[in-house]
């Protein structure tokens, strides 16, 4: 019979934190024990969610980082552990999506995706690495099914989500026979902040792409994929090592 989904004692950092499926993932994890570790770039709504978390009478660490610069990653880990004293989960959900054509996409453009939605969660997988092995613990990377289909107008958010995939497989094999489970999901499109970014597409692309993205029984529900990111962050996932999970209402099914 398949365990509980329980993080009491336990302690996970989410980033993206602040709001969307960040914030639904960090109160998930509070509501099944956790204490958690929050990073964002956006410091009011990190507060938001820990009030939200300590309200269920969990612990929330208020980390206001910028995750494009790479020695951050370090030390929201290393906070973490200093705060806590261990790190059971972390929680890759951060991530940009600034769509539009390709011929006219900026270098700062291309940089910061790659920097957020990939190089970010490498970084912090890597210092996390040691922690999680000795907690047995999990890591969890929020993809998307942009990873497995191309969208228009989205070639650098494609881009980095089809990485994050592959390179949630590779660690996933990497760590075969070591104590730490590497899973992802990789949700269908949200009424999030993300899809915020449609609007700076031209009128006549906007409405057809959206409907791409959502398709016939409409978006995602955030509730429903911070569920299964808060699952897969605990021991009841015990059987998940590699797997990619798609919560997108059949957009890849066909």
């Amino acid at each position: 019979m398949m365990a509980p989904s329980d993080m009491t004692g336990r302690t996970a950092l989410v980033t993206g934190a602040a709001a969307g499926l960040g914030r639904g993932s960090a109160v998930r994890l509070a509501e099944v024990g956790a204490d958690v570790a929050l990073v964002d770039i956006a410091e009011a709504g990190l507060e938001e969610t820990a009030q939200a978390i300590r309200t269920l009478g969990r612990r929330a660490l208020v980390l206001p980082l910028d995750l494009s610069q790479r020695a951050n990653c370090r030390v929201a880990v290393e906070r973490t552990v200093a705060e806590f004293g261990r790190l059971d989960a972390l929680c890759n959900v951060a991530g940009v999506m600034i769509p539009g054509p390709a011929a006219t996409m900026t270098d700062e453009t291309w940089d910061l995706t790659m920097a957020v939605n990939l190089e970010a969660p490498f970084f912090l997988i890597r210092a996390a690495i040691p922690h999680l092995l000795a907690a047995n613990g999990a890591i969890v990377n929020v993809t998307s099914c942009a990873a497995f289909q191309g969208q228009a107008y989205f070639a650098a958010y494609c881009a980095t989500k089809s990485g994050l995939t592959n390179m949630t497989k590779a660690l996933a094999m990497e760590f075969m026979n070591k104590p730490l489970r590497v899973n992802a999901v990789a949700p269908g499109g949200m009424m999030t902040g993300l899809t915020e970014g449609m609007k700076l597409l031209p009128p006549d692309t906007e409405w057809p792409l959206v409907q791409r993205i959502g398709g016939p029984r409409g978006m995602c529900e955030i509730e429903d994929v911070a569920e299964c990111v808060a699952f897969l962050a605990t021991d009841a996932a015990r059987g998940y090592h590699g797997s990619v999970i798609n919560i997108d209402a059949g957009v890849t099914a066909g």
